[in-house]
């Protein structure tokens, strides 16, 4: 018995080890089957003449062609092959459809899409689209689906997730263009509340200071800086200033590791400082980083209407209309940057019993309009919601108020196909026109052309504000409105060949004359990414190429964190290291470790920042809390990006009436600071020269599908750099 027991046990065994071969070899020729198709023939319907793609040694495909709608069919095939989640997600994002996919855990984040009712509105706006235009992205979507069907294999997204691959429709795109809509503006609402809170718990004099419309950092395109006078500081704080009431002590918030907000950078060089003669363009979208990246390069070629061979070269984003978003058409080229201009406004809707049902908007008295909106929940029942509408936008009730979310997105108008001309484009005078009745989320938008001119405008839909209208970076009161449709194309601000021969553009405020009212600000960034930006520019000289221009993107000098590594020193005293050795290794840290670069092996940068983001823990703690119970993302730091140098104006000046509670003096506060970011960074024993900027700032780039499956992570992840 016994040997027969060993010898099934062998056999057992065997089995066991030729079924996990059998699993894995199935696996692997499942994953091969659902690759994209780089080789050979495929005779499709839905073509007029033959479409050739190739690929170069970094697999950026070249699609060539007879005419540009069988290109957009092409790009269809090719972005369904290669990227059919990623575009599935996209539209299902703008569509709050994520918790069919997902499960109740997406329930909520369906819920706040839901209230814009995108999926509703795509099919108007598809309607209304010149039928050149509808043609172009209903034959996009021909492509997807003749993509999606000629893999040998379904995505393996579907495959872990247990559903089918949906087909594609000319509506998804209208969608994953108001992804984008949500990814560059979406967080304007939770800064109407933060600012909102702001303003009802501050008097006038404490608001102007706290939320300053511009600082030194400043760098506009139309002067050399901001002018205006500084707010004064008032004799005494708020009374939410310092940390929360009973809040325990410090190390349990963000701190020396608070995140830094994504931003982009663009630029151009005129020809008279280019050493070509033509204009040398640079641009740089920093958004999320994931697997696969958002963007797909491509290059395109085809004839145009007089029988030249037309090339352009660019970013395409799969599952959009199949435009270059950024790019080059060989004699212009342009590039774009979040342009943070000010585009959603929060209506407080009155009500009285004496109407009952209805809200008070800038119009009057009105019934709000109920749709029904179901969710598809995976493992679950259905949710049902319900969305009320008004005619300035879906009602949404936040600490007991009701708001109509106005947001330029809910525009018809908002979305158009206008982008195409740019492939067309002759000259900068030209892109500029295009931009500016360019259906997209709002741009900084910068272009060059062959003969070295150079010019900015804002491409995408504005609301045209209305001169005497409050300020609508706060929500605004019963009845009253800010804007009255939209600006027209011929007035939209531009800067066209400036004397010095460059523009740039980094998030921040664009403008310090008249026309910066036409942009507004939905949170400018703080401005010092800019100014860095344009005084490296401005250091290139005279007669630049393209190597030279381009290594200023790569400027890593820590030119604004200098400034607070100059204060934790100043405060390190020999007075304030007696009896604190770790106090004594910070400023020894800050000291060697320093090389003057946000550099990865750099302790002091990540230090000195650390000082700088405890600071602001220890004075906006209080109202950071309380602005959370409107929206999980109001704070402070998202209610101004200006708020670095609020804090650095009170540490220069010292007022005793803005001392928190707690601290003994502006001294005793900064110590606390460099106490705070200490206690963060050894925590669990770990050593305080051990916290460079490297270890804090990793790329750990992933798979989305990776928090829905976390034992995939290793294989659906880049290694952490």
């Amino acid at each position: 018995m016994r040997a027969n027991a060993k010898a099934w046990t062998i056999r057992a065994g065997a089995a066991v080890a030729g079924l996990a071969v059998l699993v894995v070899l199935a696996g692997w020729l499942y994953l091969r089957a659902s690759l994209a198709q780089l080789d050979g023939e495929l005779r499709a319907a839905g073509l007029e003449a033959p479409v050739t793609v190739e690929r170069d040694n970094a697999g950026v495909a070249l699609i060539s062609g007879a005419n540009r709608l069988d290109l957009a069919w092409a790009t269809g095939f090719v972005h369904a092959q290669e990227r059919f989640f990623q575009m599935d997600l996209l539209r299902r994002t703008a569509a709050g459809e994520l918790a069919e996919l997902f499960g109740p855990r997406a329930v909520a984040l369906d819920k706040a899409r839901r209230l814009h009712r995108f999926r509703a509105r795509a099919a108007p706006v598809l309607a209304a689209l010149p039928p050149d235009d509808r043609a172009f992205v209903e034959h996009y979507a021909a492509g997807v689906n003749e993509g999606l069907r000629s893999l040998g294999a379904r995505p393996f997204e579907y495959v872990l997730s247990g559903a089918a691959p949906r087909p594609w429709s000319a509506a998804d795109s209208m969608l994953v263009a108001w992804a984008m809509f949500i990814d560059l503006q979406g967080a304007q609402e939770a800064r109407e509340l933060a600012r909102g809170w702001l303003r009802d718990h501050s008097t006038p004099a404490q608001l102007a200071f706290l939320l300053p419309e511009a600082t030194a950092w400043d760098a506009p395109l139309d002067a050399p800086r901001v002018h205006g006078a500084q707010a004064p500081i008032p004799p005494a704080a708020p009374g939410w200033w310092g940390p929360r009431p009973g809040a325990a002590a410090p190390a349990t918030l963000a701190g020396a590791d608070a995140p830094d907000p994504v931003g982009s950078n663009n630029y151009a060089l005129a020809g008279g400082r280019s050493s070509t003669g033509a204009a040398i363009v640079s641009d740089d979208m920093h958004l999320g980083l994931q697997l696969p990246n958002i963007w797909y390069r491509l290059a395109l070629r085809y004839p145009d209407g007089q029988g030249q061979l037309r090339r352009v070269v660019g970013l395409t984003l799969p599952g959009a209309p199949p435009l270059v978003t950024v790019g080059s058409n060989g004699r212009v080229a342009w590039g774009f940057t979040n342009s943070y201009g000010d585009f959603m406004d929060l209506l407080v809707l009155g009500s009285d019993a004496a109407h009952p049902g209805q809200l008070r908007t800038p119009s009057g008295w009105e019934a709000p309009v109920s749709h029904t909106e179901q969710i598809l929940v995976k493992g679950a029942p259905a949710v049902q919601l319900t969305v009320r509408e008004t005619s300035f936008g879906p009602v949404r009730e936040v600490g007991g108020v009701a708001y109509a979310v106005r947001w330029i997105a809910h525009d018809p108008g908002a979305l158009n196909l206008n982008h195409r001309k740019l492939e067309t484009a002759a000259t900068v005078d030209a892109a500029l026109d295009i931009a500016a009745s360019d259906g997209i989320p709002a741009q900084n938008f910068i272009a060059g052309d062959e003969r070295g001119d150079i010019g900015w405008t804002i491409a995408g839909i504005l609301p045209r504000r209305m001169p005497a209208a409050a300020d609508a970076s706060f929500p605004l009161g019963p009845g009253t409105a800010s804007w009255d449709g939209m600006l027209a194309p011929g007035d939209y601000p531009r800067v066209v060949n400036p004397p010095e021969g460059q523009l740039s553009t980094a998030n921040s405020r664009q403008l310090a004359g008249a026309q910066a009212q036409l942009i507004g600000d939905g949170g400018f960034d703080l401005g010092a990414r800019q100014r860095q930006l344009r005084d490296g520019l401005l250091a290139l000289g005279p007669r630049t190429d393209v190597a030279a221009a381009f290594r200023v993107a790569l400027d890593d000098r820590a030119l604004f964190i200098a400034g607070w590594r100059d204060r934790a020193l100043q405060v390190l005293d020999a007075e304030a290291l007696s009896g604190h050795p770790h106090r004594t290794q910070f400023r020894q840290l800050l000291q060697e470790r320093w090389d003057g670069r946000a550099s990865a092996g750099s302790v002091g940068y990540r230090l000195a920042r650390g000082f700088m983001w405890a600071l602001y823990e220890l004075l906006f703690d209080g109202a950071n809390a309380a602005m959370a119970m409107l929206d999980p993302k109001a704070n402070v730091a998202l209610a101004t990006m200006r708020w670095p140098a609020v804090v650095a104006h009170l540490l220069d000046e010292q007022p005793p009436g803005w001392l928190p509670p707690g601290q003994g003096s502006w001294r005793a506060l900064q110590l606390a600071a460099v106490d705070r970011v200490i206690a963060q960074l050894t925590r669990e024993g770990r050593p305080l020269a051990e916290a460079s900027w490297g270890a804090r700032n990793v790329a750990a780039i992933a798979h989305p599908i990776s928090m829905a499956a976390p034992a995939l992570r290793r294989w659906l992840a880049v290694p952490p750099q």
